[in-house]
């Protein structure tokens, strides 16, 4: 009988099962750290009460997570899940509408409804397409603009608290940049936990899913309903889409649109406003970090799927948190973390020289957090920078619409 065969390579078999695991984890711990607060900030901006906003952080954990894991097995691709973390920000600037918070859950079943729709109906992409990127772009530097001052104010009220905030995330941002905000944030909760007890929400430490019934408010669903929509597409899925594209994946968009879009509606009233692909996190699942071999890096956005899941279950004590913090400590870790958001939407804004003037309009009217009839300024800034731009394109006669428009 031969001797066995010892395989002389097992530490190296091991660590290759498990880099797609720890990417994926990895990639739910950043991304989560780095913008629950956020979600808490919208949700609780539209009227939510505090054990809404710890049901809608679990429902989106669950629904996302679940999600990411079927289509990604489904594919073999790392096809990776995230919240709407602009349309978050859009929520937290908008205001309670008219309605209250069931308009907002309403206006998250539109949003839903209009992302399947765009899955299924090609016309809809097209129409969102010839948004041009300038004043996507813009649209969503002014609805940024509101939570990145948050640093500033924060530092001026309570120095001491809001400056270790800003300088460990400094540090970090030149040290090990992708745990820059999750440093911050620790921060943040140590001057918590030394300043005052933790207090406990009304759903305790675990948080309960609170269903809501939705109203249909007319200048909700579009002051938050098609703003939450049009910022989702331009902001997220389509960054998404380019993300997996440079690392090789080309999944159909359909199926993707129809299960995020299935699944914002599924869980719209529980508080999930807005299920999308994965921009920044998506590359920590498809790129070489996550393995060697493409073949086996869907395993890296299972794992992170699976890591969503856990980490719902701790929306409870997230939304204590925020509810404990000395006010806007949370707020400016929140700003931190969308300071290159910013950065990036005022650059892609004003690129073009072309559409550089209705941007401006946009960026204004978006930023300056108006609302009339009942409608927030982010759809109203939407409109202004469309209808300046049909005005310049009447003055000049010619093809002036730039190439840099939003594509499916």
């Amino acid at each position: 009988m031969p001797p066995a065969v010892l395989d002389p390579l097992p530490a190296e078999r091991v660590r290759g099962s498990l880099q797609p695991v720890l990417a994926g984890a990895v990639a739910s711990l950043v991304g989560f750290a780095s913008t629950f607060a956020i979600v808490l900030s919208g949700l609780r901006g539209v009227g939510a009460t505090a054990g809404q906003a710890a049901s809608g952080l679990l429902a989106v954990c669950v629904l996302m997570g679940l999600t990411t894991i079927v289509l990604s097995v489904r594919t073999r691709m790392p096809i990776l899940l995230a919240w709407s973390t602009p349309g978050a920000a859009l929520l937290a600037s908008a205001g309670m509408p008219d309605g209250g918070y069931p308009a907002a859950v309403g206006a998250f079943l539109a949003c839903g409804g209009l992302l399947a729709l765009t899955g299924l109906w090609s016309a809809l992409g097209r129409a969102i397409a010839r948004v041009p990127v300038p004043i996507a772009s813009a649209m969503l530097a002014g609805v940024l603009l509101p939570l990145c001052l948050a640093p500033v104010r924060v530092a001026v009220d309570i120095p001491l608290a809001a400056g270790a905030v800003i300088v460990t995330w400094a540090l970090l941002g030149v040290l090990a940049r992708p745990w820059a905000i999750p440093g911050a944030l620790g921060v943040a909760v140590a001057v918590v936990l030394v300043s005052e007890p933790l207090r406990a929400g009304p759903t305790g430490a675990l948080p309960v899913l609170t269903g809501v019934v939705p109203a249909f408010s007319p200048t909700a669903l579009l002051s938050l309903g098609v703003s939450l929509f049009v910022v989702t597409m331009a902001s997220q899925n389509v960054p998404g889409m380019g993300v997996l594209a440079a690392n090789g994946f080309r999944p159909s968009l359909r199926p993707v649109l129809l299960a995020t879009g299935g699944s914002t509606v599924l869980g719209a009233a529980f508080g999930v406003f807005a299920i999308n692909l994965a921009a920044i996190t998506a590359a920590l699942t498809s790129g070489p970090d996550a393995h060697p071999d493409p073949a086996r890096r869907w395993i890296a956005a299972v794992a992170s799927g699976a890591t969503y899941l856990v980490l719902g279950l701790g929306a409870g004590l997230a939304t204590a948190l925020v509810g404990s913090a000395p006010a806007g400590l949370v707020e400016a870790v929140a700003g931190l973390a969308l300071l290159g958001a910013l950065g990036a939407a005022l650059t892609a804004a004003l690129d073009a020289p072309e559409h550089r003037e209705p941007a401006v309009v946009t960026f204004v009217v978006v930023a300056s957090g108006i609302t009339a009839v009942g409608v927030s300024a982010a759809f109203w800034g939407l409109m202004a920078g469309l209808a300046v731009l049909g005005l310049q394109r009447t003055r000049r006669p010619g093809p002036a619409v730039s190439s840099r428009t939003i594509h499916r």
